[in-house]
């Protein structure tokens, strides 16, 4: 089942946000927000079965992926966790949705959680892939146990500039090998790839990856103009919208066991479940899944 939406582009904070619109204008908006290195078609199997449910779903590519592009060269290529959120706040406005049942994962769960923390207004439930994704950057130097700091190999490779050329260089190679490290159990093809890889071409794409993975270990300065929304992050806020945690136990980057004990930074409704044999990409892995965690918070705000 296999679905591709009208694709627009509107003007958004800094960006021109490029996205994929499903379903009814009237209907229930549900925002779906994909992660590195993924694209909008993570979703292509969710969206169906959200928009026979009078969903309208909004599937927009992040910065730096895709069609999406900055309006002016000076704006700082920025990937910290912060702009990610105010980029989804300027979605919303552009699109004159007063909130919406917000969805995703990795990067784009990371956005998700903080619109949900920081503008529980703006968010009528959560789903998140993978607990908690605030990045709690000022306790970014203590050590983990060593089975997690080699997952994260290729965020100390991104802190070189060896690691920058060699993501700019053999970009659909580097992340076509984490697609498999991160979801071993998935047998993807190529044509599966390819799709989502043409995104990877996008200009800023190298800049906004090499930023996001310096800014959370404090290796690099943020862009100032989020910079109070950083601060605010610093506390770890809690999060009290109704959300439902999805954790593939096949996850390569962070096990299922990671997200146990985050209950504690929801304090709305909560849920949390354990998809068997998915790894990282849950919403292309295990699309029925997530589709339905989205349609129960979704029939309980309309």
């Amino acid at each position: 089942m296999t679905i591709t939406g009208s694709f627009h582009a509107v003007t958004a904070g800094s960006l021109e946000i490029a996205f994929l619109d499903h379903g009814p204008r009237d209907g229930t908006p549900v925002i779906l927000l994909h992660g590195f290195p993924y694209d909008v078609h993570a979703y292509d199997d969710v969206v169906p079965r959200l928009v026979a449910a009078r969903c309208r779903v909004v599937v927009p590519f992040l910065r730096g992926f895709g069609p999406t592009r900055f309006l002016h060269p000076t704006t700082p290529r920025s990937g910290q966790q912060a702009v990610l959120a105010h980029d989804l706040i300027a979605l919303l406005d552009a699109l004159s949705l007063p909130d919406a049942v917000l969805g995703g994962y990795d990067w784009g769960g990371r956005a998700a959680c903080i619109v949900s923390a920081l503008w529980p207004e703006r968010s009528r439930g959560l789903v998140s892939v993978g607990g908690y994704n605030l990045q709690d950057i000022p306790g970014a130097a203590r050590p983990q146990a060593p089975e997690a700091e080699y997952r994260y190999w290729y965020q100390y490779y991104f802190h070189t500039e060896r690691g920058r050329a060699g993501l700019d260089r053999n970009r659909r190679e580097f992340c076509r090998l984490l697609w498999k490290l991160w979801s071993p159990n998935w047998q993807f093809d190529d044509t599966t790839f390819d799709r989502s890889a043409a995104a990877f071409e996008n200009p800023d794409f190298v800049d906004v990856v090499i930023h996001s993975y310096r800014h959370r270990f404090g290796t690099v300065a943020g862009d100032p103009d989020v910079a109070e929304t950083e601060r605010r992050l610093e506390s770890q806020p809690s999060i009290s919208v109704p959300t439902v945690v999805l954790h593939g136990d096949g996850d390569g980057v962070a096990p299922a066991s990671t997200s146990e004990k985050h209950a504690r930074h929801f304090t709305g409704p909560y849920q949390r479940h354990v998809i068997p044999v998915v790894g990282h990409n849950l919403p292309q892995e295990a699309p029925r899944e997530f589709a339905d965690a989205v349609l129960g918070l979704a029939r309980h705000t309309r």
